[in-house]
C-alpha cells in the first residue's frame, strides 16, 4: 500500500469524506442552478435559449456517465472524484466568464460533462464504502446534497441582494470549491476499494449484461424521478392555478417538499439499517403515496402544502436504497451498474416535468398528478430490493451470514 493509501484509509470508514463529495458537488452545481435568472438577464437569452442550455447540460452529463464505470472499475473512484471535484468549479467560473452565448453553451455543456461524471463516481464511491464498512451512509450523503441546496440558494439570495455580480459570485465560489476538493480528494478510499480485482473483472467481461434484477431497479428510479419533477417542478404551479393559491404561497410546495426529504434523509440510513431496507421502502412509499394524495385533494393551501412536505419526507429514502441496492445486482462492477442506473434518473430528470406538461395539456394537472399515485404505489409495491444489510467485505463468509442471520 502507497503513502497516499494509507493516508487515505487513516480516515476511518470513509463515510464523511463520502458525504463531503455529495455537498461539494450539491454546492457547485446549486451555486449554477440558484444564479440562473441573473445569467438569463446578463447575457440577454430567450427562454428558448435557456431551455437549449439545460438541454445541452443534460445531454452532455448522461454521454459523460456511460463512460465513468468502466472508467472507475479501470482506475478507481478516488482518481476520478479527485479530477472532477477540482474541474467542475473551474468550469463553473468559466460560465461566469464567458462573453457570448457560445461560449456561455461550450463551458455550461462542460459543465454539465464533469457533473454527469462526478454524479456517478461519487454514488459509485458510496456504495464501496457501504460495502467496506459494512453499514449504510447512501442516505446521508443524499441529505448532504439536499442541505448544499439550500445553503446555496440562501448563500445567492444573499449576494445578490448585496449588489455581487454573477461573475464574481461564481469565480469566488470556484476557488473555493476548488480548494476544498484538493483537500478532499486526499481523504477518499483508496483507488483499490472499487478498481480492478473482483469488481473490474466481472465488468470487462460482462459489459454489455443488463440482469432483469437491474433493469427493474432502473425504471423505479425513472418513476421515482418522474414524481419527484413532477412535485417540484408542477407543484407550486397546481397549488397557484388549479387551487388559486397566492404565487408567493405556492412557491412553499417545493420548500415544504425539500424540507420533508431532508430531514428523513438525515436518519435513512439508521433507519434502514434496523429495520431493513425493503421494510423502510414500502414504508416510505406508501407515506409518498399519502402526501402526494393529500396534497392533490386538499382543498386549501395549508394542507396542500403539508401533504408535498410528507410526500418529500417519504420520497427522501427511496432513491438512496434504490442506489444502494443497484451496486449489489451482481453482472458488473458497481461502478457501471451506478453509472447506468444514474442514466435511469436522469432520464426521469428530463422526461418527468415535460410528460407532466404534456399530459397537463390534454387533461389537466390535477388529473395528471393523480395519475402519479398508481405509478408510485406501483414501484412501493413491487420493487424488490437485493442484499438489504450490507456486510463488510473483508468479513469471512459464515461471519456475514451469522450477522446477516442474527439481523432478521
Amino acid at each position: 500500500m502507497t503513502g497516499r493509501e494509507q493516508g487515505a484509509g487513516a480516515v476511518g470508514s470513509g463515510r464523511w469524506p463520502a458525504t463531503a463529495v455529495f455537498l461539494l458537488n450539491g454546492l457547485t452545481l446549486s451555486t449554477s442552478i440558484a444564479r440562473q435568472p441573473s445569467l438569463k438577464s446578463a447575457h440577454h437569452l430567450s427562454d428558448g435559449q435557456v431551455g437549449l442550455l439545460g438541454l445541452l447540460f443534460a445531454g452532455a452529463a448522461i454521454v459523460a456517465m456511460q463512460f465513468v464505470g468502466p472508467l472507475v472499475a479501470r482506475v478507481g473512484s478516488r482518481p476520478v472524484l479527485r479530477v472532477s471535484l477540482v474541474v467542475m468549479p473551474l468550469l463553473l467560473a468559466l460560465v461566469g466568464l464567458a462573453g457570448g452565448f457560445g461560449a456561455l453553451a461550450a463551458a455550461n455543456t462542460a459543465l454539465g460533462a464533469v457533473h454527469g461524471t462526478t454524479d456517478a463516481a461519487m454514488n459509485a464511491h458510496a456504495v464501496a464504502v457501504e460495502k467496506r464498512a459494512g453499514r449504510r451512509i447512501l442516505s446521508g450523503c443524499h441529505a448532504a446534497w439536499s442541505i448544499s441546496a439550500v445553503v446555496a440558494s440562501l448563500v445567492t439570495a444573499g449576494l445578490s441582494r448585496a449588489g455581487v455580480t454573477l461573475t464574481a459570485h461564481f469565480v469566488g465560489a470556484a476557488a473555493v470549491l476548488a480548494a476544498a476538493g484538493l483537500v478532499l480528494g486526499r481523504l477518499l478510499l483508496p483507488a483499490a476499494a472499487d478498481r480492478g480485482s473482483g469488481a473490474g473483472a466481472p465488468a470487462r467481461r460482462d459489459a454489455g449484461r443488463w440482469s432483469a434484477a437491474f433493469v427493474a431497479l432502473g425504471l423505479t428510479g425513472t418513476a421515482l424521478m418522474v414524481c419527484e419533477g413532477a412535485a417540484l417542478g408542477w407543484g407550486p404551479i397546481f397549488l397557484h392555478d388549479a387551487r388559486g393559491v397566492p404565487v408567493g404561497l405556492a412557491a412553499t410546495a417545493v420548500t415544504a417538499y425539500a424540507g420533508g426529504q431532508t430531514a428523513v434523509r438525515v436518519v435513512g440510513d439508521r433507519l434502514a439499517t434496523r429495520y431493513g431496507a425493503p421494510r423502510v421502502f414500502r414504508a416510505g412509499g406508501l407515506v409518498a403515496v399519502a402526501g402526494l394524495g393529500a396534497a392533490v385533494s386538499a382543498a386549501g393551501a395549508v394542507p396542500a402544502v403539508a401533504g408535498f412536505a410528507v410526500m418529500g419526507a417519504g420520497m427522501s429514502v427511496l432513491l438512496p436504497l434504490a442506489f444502494s441496492a443497484v451496486g449489489r445486482t451482481g453482472g458488473v462492477s458497481a461502478a457501471t451498474a451506478v453509472s447506468r442506473f444514474t442514466t435511469f434518473t436522469y432520464a426521469g430528470v428530463l422526461l418527468g416535468p415535460a410528460a407532466v406538461g404534456w399530459a397537463a395539456e390534454l387533461g389537466g394537472l390535477t388529473r395528471t398528478l393523480a395519475a402519479l399515485l398508481p405509478v408510485l404505489l406501483a414501484v412501493t409495491l413491487l420493487t424488490r430490493l437485493p442484499d438489504p444489510r450490507p456486510v463488510p467485505e473483508d468479513a469471512p463468509a459464515d461471519t456475514g451470514a451469522a450477522v446477516a442471520a442474527g439481523r432478521r
